[in-house]
């Protein structure tokens, strides 16, 4: 499997970049926040989705491993697939998408190209006990966590789940400095 992609920027059109990799080109499907943020000539790591059917091969790209492992979270649900997974997380950061599961905002899930009420609802009920406790209860009230929270993505390579490393963090003050902020979510 494609865990991640490091390389340079070379094209974007539509939702997807081309990433140069010494020489190869890597077409990744992105998040509309990912794309917007995505520059020509820049260099980047996107963590991939490899998602393989019959007669496709598509690379889904995002630049957390947070916002991976919540795309992973979403397909797991019945009905959705990838597209559909990338429509949810275009709403917003994720993040925002994450609390919005947390506290059970269905109207802001069905809001995704191609999601409907009744496949908004199966997402709430299927992820609502594993996403963790919301972050963000009012969408104009800044979130507790960051989208690009390193720790979150920290606690997550070191095997917690997408809930377990909120809850780990939440309360702990963003401000510390990155490795303490582990620390003191290991320690919990």
């Amino acid at each position: 499997m494609i865990a991640h992609i490091h390389g340079k920027i070379v094209e974007k059109f539509l939702s997807s970049v081309i990433v140069d990799v010494q020489g190869i080109g890597y077409e990744i499907t992105l998040t509309n926040l990912d794309f917007d943020q995505a520059m020509l000539d820049q260099t980047q790591k996107f963590y991939t989705f490899h998602s393989i059917k019959e007669n496709s091969e598509e690379l889904y790209g995002f630049s957390t491993l947070a916002a991976k492992k919540l795309f992973e979270l979403l397909i797991s649900v019945n009905g959705i697939g990838p597209k559909a997974a990338m429509a949810i997380l275009s709403l917003a950061s994720p993040e925002e998408v994450r609390s919005a599961i947390a506290r059970s905002d269905n109207v802001f899930i069905a809001k995704a190209s191609g999601v409907g009420k009744k496949s908004a609802e199966r997402v709430i009920v299927d992820l609502h006990d594993k996403v963790g406790l919301p972050s963000i209860f009012d969408t104009t009230a800044p979130s507790t966590i960051s989208t690009n929270d390193e720790a979150l993505d920290a606690l997550i390579a070191l095997g917690f789940s997408l809930k377990e490393a909120t809850v780990a963090l939440s309360g702990i003050d963003p401000t510390l400095p990155l490795s303490e902020r582990i620390t003191i979510a290991l320690k919990q």
